[in-house]
C-alpha cells in the first residue's frame, strides 16, 4: 500500500541524512512530500529531495499558485504522516510553543496524521534542560519523538545528539504506518 509523506528538514548538518531517508521511502513505493526551512536549505538544496522524490519540495509559505491552495494545509490534510528529519532544538521550541512561522511549523500545527520527529543537534544542546523538558511535552501532546544516538557529532565530540540511524527511522515509518493500515 502506499502512502503520502510529508517529510520536514530544518537546519541541521545531518540534513543530508534526510535525503537516505526520502530515497528509502521512495523505494518503499511512498509518495514524499518535503518541506525545508530556510536553514535546511543551506545544507541540502530543494533539489536534491526534488530529484529523489520526484515531486515539489515545499521551501516557503508563500507561493505563487494560480490556483489558491495554501500549501501548509492542504498538505497536512493529505498527510499519512507527518516526518521531521533532523529536527533541531528550535523547530522543538517552536511546535512546543505553538509558533507557526513557516511552511514546516504551520504543516506540523495543522497536521491530522500522526507526527514523528528525530531531534539532532549538539549533546550540549541536547541535555540542556529546556530542551529536554520540550521533548517530554511534545511527547505528553502525542508526538512520537525518534531519540538521538550516541555518537560523533560535527563538532567532533562524541556525545548524544547524533540523528538517529536511517535504518532505524525508516523501520520507525514503517511501524507507524502499519498502525494506519490495521485501523
Amino acid at each position: 500500500m502506499s502512502y503520502h509523506i510529508v517529510l520536514g528538514v530544518t537546519g541541521s548538518i545531518a540534513a543530508y541524512k534526510a535525503v537516505e531517508v526520502v530515497s528509502g521511502l521512495i523505494k518503499q513505493g511512498n509518495r514524499v512530500t518535503v518541506i525545508m526551512t530556510s536553514t535546511a536549505q543551506r545544507f541540502v538544496n530543494p533539489v536534491t529531495f526534488r530529484s529523489i522524490s520526484q515531486n515539489r519540495v515545499v521551501t516557503d509559505l508563500f507561493i505563487e499558485n494560480e490556483n489558491y491552495d495554501p500549501n501548509h494545509v492542504s498538505l497536512a490534510e493529505h498527510a499519512d504522516l507527518l516526518v521531521v528529519v533532523p529536527a533541531t532544538a528550535n523547530f522543538i521550541g517552536k511546535v512546543v510553543s505553538g509558533i507557526a512561522d513557516d511552511a514546516l511549523t504551520c504543516t506540523v500545527m495543522a497536521a491530522r496524521s500522526p507526527v514523528i520527529i528525530a531531534p539532532a543537534m549538539n549533546d550540549s544542546m541536547y541535555v540542556n534542560p529546556i530542551v529536554q523538558e520540550n521533548i517530554k511535552r511534545l511527547t505528553k501532546l502525542g508526538y512520537r519523538i525518534i531519540e538521538p544516538e550516541e555518537g560523533r557529532l560535527c563538532t567532533g565530540r562524541v556525545g548524544k545528539g547524533r540523528l538517529a540511524s536511517v535504518e532505524r527511522i525508516i523501520d520507525i515509518i514503517k511501524e507507524e504506518l502499519n498502525k494506519k493500515r490495521s485501523e
